[in-house]
């Protein structure tokens, strides 16, 4: 992989990777490493692919953003709950992420 922060975004990693950065919701998010906790209500349209392959990122909502699928998100997800990840996939022959919300049992 020819990306130099790959391991970033990988779903293994150590201490010597950055800790999780805080991004405000907003039409376009860029997320620095695999988990990133999202700020703010403000629907996300776009997310800017941090690496060129598929790759997972996981959003911890501090607010109930919306995701709608004006941008490169497959699908419109309704309000995140505040403390439950958003997982999503990238798949780079679409161009698209596509997100699932994990809940608690």
């Amino acid at each position: 992989m020819p990306d130099l922060n790959f391991q970033d975004f990988s779903t293994v990693q150590s201490n010597l990777q950055s800790a999780p950065k805080t991004v405000a919701s907003a039409a376009t998010i860029a997320p620095t490493g695999f988990v990133t906790v999202v700020s703010g209500a403000a629907a996300i349209a776009t997310i800017t692919p941090p690496v060129t392959g598929a790759h997972m990122l996981c959003l911890i909502p501090t607010g109930a953003f919306t995701m709608t699928a004006t941008g490169n998100i497959n699908a419109a997800m309704a309000a995140a709950t505040v403390g439950q990840p958003v997982l999503l996939i990238y798949n780079p022959l679409t161009a698209k992420y596509y997100a699932g919300k994990l809940t608690a049992a």
